[in-house]
């Protein structure tokens, strides 16, 4: 059965694909995850994130224990992101997918995007959602 559905935008020169690209990989950066005012701008008041342990985060959880996670100084291991996926699921609405490596663990990480749907057009997008799931060593 053939379905004419509409393809998504893997572009990453959209404005809001690359916007949301921008913020994914600043809040991989130790600067940014030892700032609580640094995150909570890239972060959506709504935040909730279900991490590679399965806890579920609140934004204020995040903020509060994020500069004490690991990845938040310079001295610990870095997150390294593989290749992001992008889609434009909506304007103001973006939906990433990629894989990070940290410490000798992989986990595929997914995240969405979104522009406050009360606030302006040129509002920034901030992550509203974000999951990570561990990798077993067997498929990494």
């Amino acid at each position: 059965m053939d379905h004419d559905l509409p393809t998504p935008a893997h572009d990453h020169r959209h404005p809001d694909v690359a916007e949301a690209v921008a913020g994914e990989l600043r809040l991989l950066e130790p600067a940014v995850r030892a700032s609580r005012t640094l995150a909570a701008e890239l972060l959506d008041p709504a935040f909730v994130e279900v991490g590679a342990s399965g806890r579920r985060w609140t934004l204020a959880e995040m903020l509060a224990a994020l500069p004490d996670m690991t990845g938040s100084t310079d001295d610990d291991p870095r997150y390294e992101p593989g290749p992001l996926t992008a889609v434009l699921l909506a304007p103001g609405l973006v939906h990433l997918t990629y894989e990070t490596l940290h410490d000798g663990r992989h986990a595929h990480r997914s995240s969405l995007w979104r522009r406050d749907p009360g606030a302006a057009p040129d509002a920034p997008l901030r992550m509203y959602y974000h999951q990570a799931t561990p990798v077993p060593e067997s498929v990494a």
